[in-house]
């Protein structure tokens, strides 16, 4: 049997080395929020065309009307502009003047104020408060012991905080926005860390039952090996579905699938080689204070 509690610091030190940079771009760049957090305009239209029309005409010809902060292509001559807060007369007269490189075909027209983008923010993190501490109070309750809610809490921290850390530097180095979609994204992995998390705590307890002569950290990771395989085979069938969705999905949803693919990868990862090595630090400090 493989002894991964015995390089339990070598986990905590990959940890760090995606940990530490994601702090970095935090703190130096911060996320690039959309418009649905800042407040502005969303329209969604196709252009009739028989030749291709790139985002570059697009700008050139709608900067008199609106100003753009990005333009995505959702499929051939589709596009998804979305910038500054326009009303609907400055919608048609943007439309009749795009109507120059084909007939336009609008399918989506939102304004957004900055009081609603706010609101918004503040929801986000109530969410995600009212979740981890949800988290923590079931897990406490469940495994009876408060440990075993703070390390799941730390794991899945950890994964959210890698997750916002590469956005931050897609944010800073390739101009991609964090929208109501991430936060979708976000809340959805908080649930796939801890369930994951959840799989091996069960079977340290169940171990803990039936070999009650072994060590603490030699029950932590015989419960690690015996879940490993079952944990990584599930989590490539998601994994694999995600890619492909991101390699072939539509751009509307792509960066969505990409926040999943990410929280799957570092979720995958943090339930069994930093929840589990969690635990067993935690009783290690608690042996050294006891002596």
């Amino acid at each position: 049997m493989i002894n991964f509690m015995k390089v339990k610091n070598i986990f905590f030190i990959i940890s760090l080395v995606f940990i530490i940079p994601s702090a970095y771009f935090l703190i130096r760049f911060g996320l690039k929020p959309a418009v649905d957090f800042t407040g502005g305009t969303l329209l969604e239209f196709q252009i009739q065309s028989d030749q291709e029309i790139t985002t570059t005409q697009l700008k050139d010809i709608s900067q008199e009307y609106i100003s753009i902060s990005s333009i995505q292509t959702t499929a051939p001559n589709a596009f998804l502009l979305r910038g500054s807060i326009i009303d609907q007369p400055t919608n048609q007269q943007l439309q009749e003047k795009l109507s120059v490189l084909g007939e336009v075909q609008e399918t989506r027209f939102e304004t957004i104020g900055p009081t609603l983008g706010k609101e918004l923010i503040r929801k986000t993190l109530t969410s995600i408060i009212i979740a981890t501490g949800f988290i923590m109070i079931y897990v406490t309750s469940r495994f009876k012991d408060k440990k075993y809610g703070v390390c799941a809490i730390l794991a899945m921290l950890h994964d959210s905080f890698i997750m916002l850390g590469v956005f931050s530097f897609l944010g800073a180095y390739q101009h991609i926005e964090v929208d109501a979609l991430f936060v979708t994204a976000l809340l959805t992995i908080l649930s796939f860390s801890v369930h994951d998390t959840i799989v091996v705590y069960d079977r340290i307890r169940e171990t803990l039952k039936l070999h009650p002569k072994l060590t603490f950290t030699q029950t932590v990771n015989k419960a690690v090996t015996e879940t490993l395989g079952r944990s990584v085979n599930n989590s490539m069938t998601i994994i694999f579905m995600l890619l492909s969705l991101f390699l072939l999905g539509g751009e509307t949803t792509q960066w969505f699938i990409f926040a999943l693919l990410i929280g799957t990868i570092s979720g995958t990862y943090s339930s069994t080689f930093t929840a589990a090595p969690l635990l067993v630090l935690w009783e290690e400090i608690k042996q050294k204070k006891n002596n």
